[in-house]
């Protein structure tokens, strides 16, 4: 077998679409270019070659570091049946040569390689199905394991949930929670009118993932990274941005109306059950009307309010960036919008629906507790990965960059959550 280097861009979205195991994003082309251009990353496409035929490849993204020293990242990588272990050992071997070559301290790897499966608390399943000896099989090649974490500490999440579109829309619609199917099952009242959007709402976007960064204490990615994921990808048919603006005042009218008709009702029954419910429903109303008066004294007329990027490979669709305004959250224009989504996945053609991340802790009680339970009500698989992996390939630098870097970056992050408040 053969190690090539530089392989084409069609050569490698072909391999990586119509490999069987491993087929991700984050292993595309696009994607390289999406981290040269938006994090300045410097992307190597590799593999191993039989007969001229590729039997394995990854994209690996090189950071610059002190000293000519560098390394190299496989997002969502390798391309490769991680099950044959004299193909992944021959592979590392190359890698490992390669690395060498460019002075890279290591090669992290995190695959989307489920651990075992678990309940809906997160805890192991014991129905036989794992990848334990995947992990031994790691560490004997080199590879340090850096643990099992339960949150967003990595470079991706370690856990999301997965919705297996690969059967009818009706039977994947039965299985959301029930709060999910009464939202849905309200038929948008409000009429909340879904845009699909273009490379110039990218800044209005920036800016609703900054509100929701300072709400769920996150740091925002800045607006040029936003702006190349979603132009580079969408040439490519490999994203799309879903928005949500409302007319403020179309919406208090609408729920003057709405509050106008439940009186009638209310007084046109003598169900008690029933006037009881539109009596509850009145009170809501009337709630909701009191608030949105009050942020249409703080916010713009045109106001946008949930908005969603997607990226899109192979056979899957993964919601990767969202944001969500702090007012009006009354409308569960974030449910509607998700549905959208999910309905246009389905309708063309892809079978796995990839929510992007969650808590290893479902049953804490901070911010991404919430997101986690909103992507549960949809119904899918809850999903845990075997982790990250650095294959060292010099120690002492490994060791400085390990320690020293954590520290700069837990600066650098305190600084830019300072900024943002300001």
């Amino acid at each position: 077998m053969e190690f090539v280097t530089n392989i084409s861009a069609k050569e490698f979205d072909q391999f990586a679409k119509s490999h069987a195991l491993k087929s991700h994003f984050m292993q595309s082309a696009s994607w390289g270019q999406v981290c040269k251009k938006g994090k300045n990353l410097i992307p190597h496409y590799v593999g191993l070659k039989d007969n001229n035929q590729l039997v394995a490849a990854t994209l690996l993204l090189q950071k610059k570091l002190f000293l000519g020293y560098s390394y190299f990242y496989a997002p969502r990588g390798y391309i490769i049946d991680f099950n044959n272990s004299s193909l992944l050992t021959h592979f590392t071997k190359c890698l490992k040569s390669y690395a060498k070559k460019n002075k890279s301290i290591f090669i992290k790897i995190d695959p989307d390689i489920e651990l075992h499966h678990i309940d809906d608390n997160g805890l192991p399943i014991d129905d036989g199905y794992n990848n334990y000896s995947l992990i031994k099989l790691l560490k004997q090649l080199g590879y340090k394991h850096l643990g099992f974490n339960k949150g967003f500490e990595h470079n991706q999440p370690r856990y999301t949930f997965r919705l297996n579109m690969d059967k009818p829309f009706e039977e994947i619609k039965a299985n959301f929670h029930p709060t999910t199917r009464k939202i849905l099952n309200k038929n948008n009242p409000y009429n909340l009118e879904i845009k699909y959007g273009t490379g110039k709402d990218i800044k209005n976007f920036w800016k609703l993932m900054k509100i929701t960064a300072n709400r769920n204490d996150f740091v925002s990615n800045v607006y040029q990274y936003y702006y190349n994921f979603y132009n580079i990808l969408h040439k490519h048919n490999m994203s799309d941005l879903y928005y949500i603006t409302i007319d403020i005042k179309k919406i208090i009218k609408t729920t003057n109306i709405m509050i106008t008709e439940t009186k009638k009702e209310i007084k046109n029954t003598n169900n008690i059950n029933i006037k009881n419910d539109l009596i509850n429903k009145l009170e809501k109303l009337q709630s909701n009307l009191k608030s949105f008066k009050n942020y249409q004294q703080e916010y713009e007329n045109n106001l946008l309010i949930s908005a969603i990027i997607t990226a899109k490979f192979n056979d899957k669709v993964w919601t990767i960036h969202g944001g969500n305004h702090n007012a009006f959250k009354e409308l569960n224009a974030n449910y509607i919008l998700y549905y959208q989504v999910l309905l246009d996945a389905y309708n063309n053609g892809y079978k796995i629906f990839d929510f992007f991340g969650t808590t290893g802790n479902p049953n804490s009680n901070d911010n991404i507790a919430g997101i986690h339970l909103f992507k549960k009500r949809f119904g899918g698989r809850y999903i845990e990965f075997i982790g990250e992996f650095d294959l060292i390939i010099y120690k002492l630098p490994y060791f400085i960059f390990t320690k020293i870097i954590p520290m700069y970056r837990k600066i650098k992050k305190a600084i830019a959550k300072y900024r943002l408040k300001k």
